[in-house]
């Protein structure tokens, strides 16, 4: 769950970059249709890219806060939680691994009975 919330930051950050791209191209063709000044165009810029960055915080934190509120009503475990317990699963298949060779030592020593 967590990868998909990383992985939808890096998306919204690459759609503002694309669309801070576009926002400078469509500027740059008003400019030089002259229907806005250069300095118009910056400040229209400027504007465009400061409202982009507001609403990706804002989607971001959307996305983190529905992805928590779902996570809450599923019960989810997290992955720091899975991988203390893949540890401690671990620990014990090791534990028992042990307990068997000792128990199979036991069983394979030949029983010592006094010589007649």
């Amino acid at each position: 769950m967590q990868d998909f919330i990383r992985k939808v930051k890096l998306l919204s950050v690459g759609l503002f970059y694309m669309g801070k791209e576009k926002v400078e191209e469509s500027v740059a063709e008003l400019i030089k249709k002259g229907e806005i000044t250069e300095k118009e165009g910056r400040a229209l810029v400027n504007e465009l890219v400061a409202k982009s960055k507001v609403a990706t915080k804002d989607l971001e934190g959307r996305i983190e806060k529905v992805m928590s509120d779902a996570q809450d009503k599923l019960h989810a475990p997290l992955k720091k939680e899975i991988d203390v317990l893949k540890k401690k699963i671990a620990k014990l298949e090791k534990e028992a691994a042990a307990a068997k060779a000792r128990s199979l030592k036991k069983t394979a020593r030949p029983s010592r009975k006094p010589a007649r």
